[in-house]
């Protein structure tokens, strides 16, 4: 307490002992004992309240030991299982976790990591996919600033997120604890299968393919890719101990329209201990047609290149640059992107009123703007000379198709002409504009729909930078060339708009996200929020139902179909309530990731002990990881002082020491006759 206090404190008991005199001592005719007992009543009671009024805080000291903590992470993927691991990894988290020297020293936690990472001390060893990347970020998070040792119970067979090695900070170190059998055992593997989702009817597709060896022995193995019983591709491959890898090119013919699956497969004479990684099946969906795409411009722009690669990034897209001159028959196209038109473009435009090709319009410093305003009539452009950088801003109620916001609130401004942008007539806004954070509601992005024919308006150029802020944003391009493929997916297709929308993959793999997307629209082509849709999944072998009901997001409905067993499906989406109904298909593809594996992963995980200053230990070297931990002299447990105020007015006791004292003294006066 502070001086001011103990003397406010000295000041309560003159004032509280004063009061009490004077009422029960000044000029009193006799000083009996009950006259005593009430002046201390009153005294009690009066002090008591003055030392609430005061709250005086008093200060409390004590001692806290704060110990390093030693996160124990453990592989709870099915990779441990694979390599007969299970118990192993059981026996040494009790023996590490339970040790006493260690939990007397650390702050021993655990926790476990598949495709999450979370805190658990109880495993099942089923989690589809491994992703050390989660260890990295997760104990980041939980241990802010601190420095601490880390045990990771693995087999160090990573299937997903970026190379763990260089993903932990270097001043926390690394302990792997390996399990599984180091013994190296002959084995072929199919590392990777590459191959595009689509292929065009009458064409050939590639598929390339990587292949490993594990072993010292000269050997010939045979590589095939089959469907059903016909071999498409054949071919010898020899490995020995310098050659550990082979890469091969296959051409496979697109000869049927539909979903059409392979196996891919590798086998010698030899015996393997793990023949499941010698297999891989794939799938490649076969179409009978292709959009062919022209990008006409009389210029040359960066955004040129950015459009043609969006579009392309899609396998059913073909784009051709051309000059407006150039156009000879526009019945060879399927989309017109106009770029920046100008009086070029007069005889494009009067061709294109009569074959009625949909047309997707990006405008930018070198339109000709009074010249779109006498070729369209969707948007009335009033604009000056000035140019003008324009933010985007996305419109969540856009819903002629299924669009999603791919953060366009951080993308680079698109400069246009400065004025007024007006619409005319049916025309839908996905993305508006801004100046310097100024909403003006004008279009940035339209979409526009007349007697049948679509058109679309990107108003604005540099979106070259969009694209690579996107790439910055998520490490790919993915997103925005597929925000680009759904608009050409729009023009491309002149029927009408359904109210049940439903999108999803032709096959998966198993372990993959199966999530199938819909949107209900009502009469007035307005996305319904309040729509109820429900699935049904029948297994096409099994006959086996499941139904579910799809939850609503921000501008769709979605089911997540995880946990499904590989096979054929068949599928119905319905609303309830209603007559509307989608019914599809889609295959999931027996491949476990998992079961890939026939050695723990030994050199990365040294080399992830080495990055951090650690060291890696075999499961039969848990002695020793216990050992250099305990001596250690990195890992000090911390003395802390810690101050506790504790304000007066909250001890209950003085509240009712009040109220005790006077009602002793009232009764006492009463008893005695002193009211």
């Amino acid at each position: 307490m502070t001086t001011n206090t103990i003397l406010l404190l000295f000041l309560s008991v003159v004032l509280a002992g004063g009061l009490s005199f004077f009422q029960y001592y000044y000029k009193a005719k006799s000083k009996s004992k009950v006259l005593l007992l009430l002046a201390f009543l009153r005294f009690i009671s009066i002090f008591a309240l003055l030392v609430l009024l005061i709250n005086p805080v008093i200060t409390s000291n004590s001692l806290e030991i704060i110990k390093t903590p030693l996160p124990i992470v453990v592989d709870n993927s099915s990779s441990i299982e694979a390599l007969n691991s299970k118990e192993k990894v059981m026996e040494l988290y009790q023996e590490l976790s339970k040790n006493p020297a260690l939990q007397e020293k650390f702050a021993v936690e655990s926790f476990q990591f598949d495709s999450d990472f979370k805190a658990n001390k109880t495993f099942d060893f089923k989690g589809k996919q491994t992703n050390f990347d989660g260890i990295a970020k997760g104990l980041k998070a939980i241990y802010k600033n601190s420095i601490y040792p880390t045990i990771i119970i693995t087999d160090g067979n990573q299937t997903t997120g970026n190379d763990y090695v260089y993903r932990f900070e270097a001043t926390n170190k690394i302990f792997p604890v390996i399990v599984g059998d180091t013994t190296t055992f002959l084995d072929l593997k199919i590392d990777q299968l590459n191959v595009n989702k689509y292929a065009f009817l009458k064409n050939k597709f590639p598929v390339e393919v990587f292949l490993s060896y594990s072993g010292n022995k000269n050997i010939t193995a045979d590589f095939t890719i089959k469907k059903g019983n016909t071999v498409f591709a054949k071919e010898k491959v020899s490995f020995s101990g310098n050659k550990r890898t082979a890469t091969l090119n296959v051409l496979l013919p697109a000869d049927q329209v539909g979903l059409q699956v392979f196996k891919a497969a590798v086998f010698s004479s030899e015996k393997e201990k793990n023949s499941y990684n010698n297999v891989k099946n794939f799938a490649v969906e076969v179409i009978d047609q292709k959009t062919t795409v022209a990008i006409v411009s009389a210029i040359n722009h960066p955004d040129i290149a950015a459009l043609k690669r969006a579009i392309e990034s899609n396998a059913q897209r073909k784009v051709v640059l051309l000059k407006p001159n150039q156009i000879e028959s526009l019945q060879d196209y399927n989309v017109l992107v106009l770029y920046q038109p100008n009086a070029s473009f007069k005889k494009l435009f009067e061709a294109n009123g009569k074959a009625g090709i949909n047309a997707f319009v990006v405008t930018g410093n070198s339109t000709d703007f009074n010249f779109l305003n006498q070729q369209q009539n969707a948007l009335i452009f009033k604009l000056s000379n000035q140019k003008e950088d324009y933010l985007a801003d996305f419109n969540t109620q856009f819903n002629l198709f299924a669009l999603e916001d791919i953060g366009f609130e951080n993308f680079p401004p698109l400069e246009n002409a400065f004025g007024n942008i007006t619409t005319n007539g049916s025309v839908s806004n996905v993305l508006t504009s801004k100046i310097r954070n100024v909403a003006t509601n004008a279009p940035l992005l339209a979409f526009a729909e007349n007697g049948g024919k679509r058109s679309a308006f990107l108003l604005g150029e540099n979106s070259w930078k969009w694209r690579l802020q996107s790439h910055v944003q998520e490490q790919s391009f993915a997103k925005y060339d597929l925000f680009i493929d759904k608009i050409i997916q729009y023009l491309a297709s002149n029927s009408s708009k359904k109210s049940l929308v439903v999108t999803h993959e032709s096959f998966y793999n198993s372990g993959e996200t199966i999530v199938i997307n819909a949107q209900y629209f009502s009469k007035n082509y307005e996305f319904d929020e309040k729509a109820q849709l429900t699935i049904s999944v029948v297994n096409s072998s099994t006959k086996q139902t499941k139904n579910y009901d799809l939850l609503k997001g921000s501008n769709s409905y979605a089911v997540n179909l995880d946990g499904l067993d590989a096979g054929k499906y068949k599928f119905t989406v319905k609303k309830l309530q209603s007559k509307s109904s989608y019914s599809g298909s889609f295959e999931i593809l027996d491949f476990d990731i998992e079961k890939q594996f026939v050695n723990p992963d030994v050199n990365k995980l040294q080399q992830l002990a080495q990055e951090t200053n650690g060291k890696a230990y075999f499961d039969n070297q848990v002695s020793d990881l216990v050992a250099e931990l305990i001596k250690n002299e990195d890992y000090k447990a911390i003395q802390k002082k810690v101050s506790k105020k504790t304000a007066l007015i909250d001890w209950y006791w003085l509240l009712i020491s009040i109220t005790v004292a006077l009602s002793l003294e009232w009764f006492i006066r009463k008893y005695n006759g002193l009211l």
